[in-house]
């Protein structure tokens, strides 16, 4: 009887995950994927955000460390 319970189980746990997969592919279906203009405009908009901010944090980084050896080694 086990046996038999353990196979259901497997058979039931198969269609589980095939109907979650199939449930993906129905929601990909859905989306609203960009356009090439809208990739590139928004490829463009990530990259000159993370450059900023990584120049930003770079010049207040050397200003707090240029202040802090200042104080300590005079």
């Amino acid at each position: 009887m086990n046996k038999e319970l353990l196979k259901a189980d497997r058979i039931i746990e198969k269609r589980g995950i095939v109907k979650f997969f199939a449930d993906i592919n129905r929601e990909m279906k859905k989306v609203s994927w960009p356009k090439s203009k809208e990739l590139t405009r928004y490829t463009i908009t990530v990259l000159s955000t993370v450059i900023f901010a990584s120049v930003f944090f770079a010049i207040i980084d050397f200003c707090i460390s240029f202040i802090i050896r200042f104080i300590m080694y005079n």
